[in-house]
């Protein structure tokens, strides 16, 4: 039976620890409230730019553009977003499970561009070839973080060196719920448009030339689900921390 001391020193122990849990309880919904803001502002123009491809792409045969190119999948590239650090609930495990459901067993024609620590150390210590790796800030991530991701995936997939770029990442929807999911990124596929009766009788005029827009747009484009991606990650990663502090502190 432990003595009075010992269990005076227990409870001294758990308050310090709840302490801790609560300040981080706090900073991280500080921080979800940032993310969450910036997630709803930029929702906005990630739906607008996607409707705008799709209406693009019921305009029938796109002209050929590098980033639409669809070739023979040889090699496919995975882009895991995970967290920098621990501590954030189930966060973490979500996204590595479904991103674990995609690769399957380590193979010669699978490659992982891991974003945060976590997803390179879990799928570097099981064999899986972790060709690069990209830290982002904690307190969340920049446009220029987009535009670099994004001009590196853009070189392997021109230059050949993988045939098909898939993007896992946690969407956000609220503190206590955000869904992992896997969505392809390159080659580019138009949205389909959604059907309606006069759409057979649509007439599309390009200024300037089809060739020149794909060439300005397409680009942007991509950079805009990269950066949304982002976002939703690092929005999802506050609200699964903040949860799990939260619980830490009241149990």
């Amino acid at each position: 039976m432990a003595s009075l001391k010992e269990i005076r020193q227990r409870i001294r122990t758990a308050k310090n620890i709840q302490q801790i849990t609560r300040a981080m309880k706090l900073v991280a919904a500080a921080r979800l409230t940032r993310a969450k803001i910036r997630v709803e502002e930029a929702r906005p123009f990630s739906e607008k730019m996607r409707e705008f491809i799709s209406q693009i792409g019921a305009a029938g045969d796109l002209p050929t553009n590098p980033l639409l190119e669809r070739r023979e999948v040889k090699k496919t590239c995975l882009v895991l977003m995970t967290a920098e650090r621990g501590l954030c609930g189930s966060f973490n495990t979500n996204v590595i499970k479904r991103a674990g459901e995609f690769l399957g067993e380590p193979k010669d024609d699978q490659v992982l561009f891991s974003v945060g620590k976590k997803g390179a150390q879990f799928f570097g210590k099981r064999g899986h070839n972790v060709i690069d790796e990209m830290t982002l800030p904690t307190a969340g991530p920049q446009l220029e973080h987009a535009v670099e991701l994004t001009n590196k995936l853009r070189e392997m997939f021109i230059s050949g060196e993988v045939d098909s770029i898939q993007l896992c990442y946690s969407k956000f929807y609220s503190p206590i719920r955000q869904e992992p999911q896997v969505v392809q990124i390159l080659p580019i596929e138009p949205p389909e448009a959604e059907e309606t009766d006069d759409a057979a009788n649509l007439d599309f005029q390009f200024e300037p030339d089809p060739e020149t827009l794909l060439d300005l747009l397409l680009p942007k484009y991509l950079l805009t689900i990269v950066f949304q991606a982002m976002l939703e990650s690092s929005a999802s990663e506050h609200g699964a921390r903040m949860t799990a502090m939260s619980s830490a502190t009241d149990n």
